[in-house]
């Protein structure tokens, strides 16, 4: 016979998970939680609120974002009037440019957001010449890689860049010249011939003079 169900009523509650008691500390040596409850002897870590530290806190000695090598130039947003360290570009391809448009469609920033390629037009784009594009296409960005230009003009397109490319100029540096060495002149033969006599001849004494 099936074991009918209890009538639901206050006597008869229950929970629906088994209560799992808490561990408390503190509360003797016998409750394997007594002395130092667990934090060790000492240190930062046993003390109230040491949790609180902040990421990258390395107990006051330097941190390694501190140790880490830097680059030159400004690192605030809004440094002034450098402006930004680092910039950012959003990359897109000829391929995709070939998926999306259409033969002699015109290719704007406003059309990439249209067609969902670019989410806004705050951020420079730079088209890059990953894949294949036969489309004739104008195409209107801040950047253009060398490879991307090649694959748009020999389609028949244009690509007009907002921003010219900055050419990198390499420090060269200069040979720092030989010390010239002092030539040394050779003796003539005239002069030779009267040091050799000076040598040989005696020097004269002054005579002595008698006494009378």
């Amino acid at each position: 016979m099936a074991v009918p169900e209890e009538e639901l009523n206050l006597s008869t509650l229950k929970p629906a998970q088994k209560r799992k008691a808490r561990k408390r500390v503190g509360r003797g040596m016998g409750s394997g939680k007594g002395r130092y409850s667990g934090r060790g002897i000492k240190g930062q870590k046993s003390r109230a609120g040491s949790h609180t530290m902040r990421p990258g806190f390395e107990g006051g000695q330097m941190p390694i974002y501190m140790r880490l090598g830097k680059k030159r130039g400004p690192y605030s947003k809004d440094a002034m009037p450098v402006g930004p360290h680092r910039t950012h570009t959003v990359a897109l391809n000829v391929r995709d440019l070939e998926r999306v448009f259409d033969d002699g469609a015109d290719v704007s920033l406003d059309a990439l957001v249209e067609k969902g390629l670019l989410k806004n037009t705050r951020t420079d784009v730079k088209i890059l010449g990953d894949g294949e594009l036969k489309k004739k296409l104008t195409v209107t960005a801040h950047l253009f890689s060398k490879t991307a230009r090649e694959k748009i003009e020999s389609a028949g397109g244009t690509a007009n860049a907002l921003r010219e490319p900055v050419e990198k100029k390499r420090k060269t540096r200069k040979a720092k010249p030989a010390a010239a060495e002092e030539p040394e002149v050779e003796e003539t033969t005239a002069e030779a011939e009267t040091e050799s006599a000076a040598e040989a001849e005696p020097e004269e004494t002054a005579p002595e003079s008698e006494e009378e």
